[in-house]
């Protein structure tokens, strides 16, 4: 490939904007996004409040974002969203455990094992860049759950959000999830 043509390629195309959705989308996609993170958050404080534990962590709020405003997108299906997290947790953790001497190589092999890993289980699912970090980056309360980190919250978590968002989602005439379970 010629210099200049890498660089055009760096343009974009024009296609421009993605389409507006309808005022319908826009609020069943807040309603699932609601319910889903409130369901998580309380069953968070009721049955983790004074643990080591935590249910609720920031990938979640990507995931919502997904399942319940992006619900035809591969990477919100069930497959993508709970195995993606699981399997970001587990490289995560375990690079968190081999590495934790060299955090920036702990971090950086974390999210590129991730990512490697989620493709070659075909469970794609964005945020879960997000769960193998946090493996890496977070408190010691986070590095002491060893690998329970990918039974809570990394497990548990996606599988409150699949259940809200099946519910939800299906609510609505114009909605259908998911598009494919496996």
């Amino acid at each position: 490939m010629k210099i200049p043509e890498y660089f055009r390629k760096m343009r974009g195309t024009t296609r421009g904007s993605p389409p507006r959705v309808s005022n319908a989308e826009i609020v069943w996609s807040g309603i699932g996004g609601f319910l889903g993170i409130a369901i998580v958050a309380w069953m968070d404080h009721l049955f983790f409040a004074g643990t080591d534990l935590t249910l609720l962590f920031g990938p979640f709020g990507a995931s919502a974002v997904l399942v319940y405003g992006a619900v035809r997108s591969p990477l919100a299906q069930p497959r993508n969203l709970v195995g993606g997290h699981v399997v970001s947790a587990i490289v995560g953790v375990a690079c968190w455990k081999l590495f934790h001497q060299y955090p920036w190589l702990a971090q950086a092999m974390a999210v590129a094992g991730a990512i490697a890993l989620m493709h070659a289980t075909r469970t794609l699912h964005p945020p879960g860049g997000a769960t193998a970090l946090i493996a890496v980056i977070g408190s010691a309360g986070i590095h002491d759950l060893g690998f329970w980190y990918v039974l809570v919250p990394a497990t548990l978590g996606p599988v409150i959000l699949l259940a809200v968002a099946v519910v939800v989602n299906n609510i609505p005439a114009s909605r259908r999830y998911p598009e494919i379970w496996f």
